[in-house]
C-alpha cells in the first residue's frame, strides 16, 4: 500500500563513502547502503505510493527481509561506469540479509517470525548489526538514455536491463529436511530443506510519449517494468509487471502538478502453490492492483498527493484473521504530504523527465527522516538516520 511504511524503530539507515575517478566516468560507493535507490527502479514509477512501484514485489518477498531496501540496508560496494551521457553500467555486491534473520525469515519456516513479521526490529532494531553471515547479493544493471538532458531533440527515455543472484540458501517449498512433503500431515517439523541460490532478471522502460514543445512543462510519459525470478521451488513470486502513465501539468494553470494512473500484478510461484495444496490452504495465484494519484504543488517547497488504490485478490488469496475466509478485495484512500528543504540536484534534470517524482535521495523530502550529507568536489560522505516510524 505504501512504500514509506516501516516498523517503529530508530536506526542507522545508510552510512557510505563515494569516490569518483577518471574525470567522473567511474565512481565507487562503499558502506551501509540501500540498493533500491539505484537498481530496479523506474523514474516515472517514483510518483506512486504503492510499495510495488518502488522496490518490486519479487525481491520484497523472495529475499531475506526483502533485501537491502527501505527501511533496511546492508554493507555493500557499488561501482558505476558512465563512458558517455547515454550509457551507464552499475554492479554491486551486498550482504543479502540486512536483518540477520535466518531460521524463521519466511512464513514457511516454523510459521515465520511472528514477533516481528517484517524482520525489522527483532534482530537489528538499530541498523548496526552489519550481518555478513548469510549470503551475497550480486546485482548488475545497464542503462541506456535517449536524448539525455535539455537542448536535445526528440523525446527522452531510459531503458534498463539487469538482474541479481543471491548465493544464500533458501527454503524449498516442496520438502522438509527429511524429504517429507512440506506442510503435509506427515510433516511434524515445519522445517523446510534449504536449496542454494535465488535469481531475478528485469527490464525497465521510462519513455516520454508526448510534449507539445521542447521547453514545455506539459508532457505525457509512461513506464513498464517486468521481472522474472526463480527457481520456482524456493521463491514466492515468479513473475511481476508494473506500469503506468503520467501526465505532467494536466491543467494549464497547474504546471508543477502530476496526474498518474498505474497498474501492476504479482504471480505466486509454482513452489508456493504446491505448498498451499499440500498444506490444504487456499492456493495463492495472482494479486493485481490499480492506483490513481495526483501530486499537487501547494507551495514551491510543499506538495500534497491524494491517492486511491484498489487491490484485487490481496496476496494472491490468503486467509484473513478468522482463518475461515480469504482476504477480500481492498479499496484504499490516502493523502501524502512532502516538505522539501534543499534544491534538487542537477541530474536527472527536471527538463529531462518532467513529471517525475524525485526519489528521496534526489530531493531529500522530510518524511519522518533526517538526512545529513557532506559534499566535496569529487567525493562525499552520506549518512541517513531514520527516527521512529509514525503510524
Amino acid at each position: 500500500v505504501s512504500g514509506y511504511a516501516a516498523d517503529r524503530s530508530t536506526r542507522l539507515f545508510e552510512l557510505w563513502y563515494k569516490q569518483s575517478f577518471l574525470d567522473n566516468t567511474l565512481d565507487i560507493k562503499i558502506g551501509q547502503q540501500d540498493l533500491d535507490t539505484e537498481f530496479l527502479i523506474s523514474n516515472y514509477g517514483a510518483l506512486y505510493l504503492n510499495a510495488n512501484m518502488g522496490w518490486p514485489v519479487a525481491p520484497s518477498n523472495n529475499l531475506y527481509s526483502g533485501g537491502p531496501s527501505w527501511p533496511l540496508s546492508s554493507p555493500a560496494i557499488r561501482v558505476r561506469y558512465r563512458p558517455n551521457a547515454s550509457l551507464s553500467i552499475l554492479v554491486a555486491a551486498a550482504d543479502d540479509n540486512p536483518a540477520g534473520v535466518r531460521y524463521n525469515a519466511f512464513t514457511v519456516q516454523h510459521g515465520g517470525n511472528t514477533a516481528d513479521p517484517t524482520n525489522q526490529t527483532a534482530m537489528d532494531g538499530s541498523g548496526t548489526l552489519f550481518n555478513m553471515n548469510t549470503g551475497a547479493l550480486l546485482m548488475a544493471e545497464i542503462q541506456y538514455a535517449i536524448t539525455p538532458g535539455p537542448g536535445h531533440g526528440g523525446l527522452p527515455g531510459i531503458y534498463k536491463l539487469g538482474g541479481y543472484y543471491d548465493t544464500a540458501d533458501f527454503p524449498d517449498y516442496r520438502y522438509n529436511t527429511s524429504g517429507i512433503p512440506l506442510g503435509s500431515a506427515q510433516d511434524t517439523t515445519a522445517s523446510p530443506r534449504m536449496v542454494a541460490g535465488n535469481w531475478l532478471i528485469y527490464a525497465v522502460i521510462d519513455q516520454m510519449l508526448w510534449r507539445p514543445a521542447p521547453d514545455s512543462a506539459r508532457s505525457i510519459g509512461a513506464f513498464t517494468r517486468v521481472t522474472g525470478s526463480g527457481p520456482s521451488i524456493s521463491t514466492q513470486i515468479s513473475f511481476a509487471v508494473d506500469m503506468g502513465i503520467n501526465f505532467n501539468a494536466p491543467f494549464r494553470s497547474r504546471l508543477n502538478d502530476t496526474l498518474g494512473l498505474g497498474w501492476g500484478l504479482g504471480q505466486a510461484s509454482s513452489g508456493l502453490r504446491q505448498y498451499d495444496r499440500t498444506a490444504r490452504l487456499p492456493v495463492q495465484n495472482t494479486e493485481t492492483y490499480i492506483e490513481l494519484t495526483y501530486q499537487a504543488q501547494i507551495l514551491p517547497w510543499c506538495t500534497l498527493q491524494p491517492d486511491f488504490q484498489y487491490i484485487f485478490n490481496p496476496s494472491g488469496g490468503v486467509l484473513d484473521w478468522t482463518h475461515e475466509h480469504t482476504v477480500q478485495n481492498e479499496a484504499i484512500f490516502g493523502l501524502r504530504s512532502s516538505v522539501t528543504f534543499c534544491k534538487q540536484p542537477a541530474w536527472p534534470s527536471p527538463a529531462f523527465f518532467p513529471g517525475v517524482a524525485p526519489l528521496p535521495f534526489e530531493r531529500f523530502p522530510v518524511q519522518w527522516s533526517d538526512l545529513l550529507s557532506f559534499c566535496s568536489r569529487s567525493a562525499w560522505i552520506h549518512a541517513r538516520i531514520s527516527p521512529p516510524s509514525r503510524p
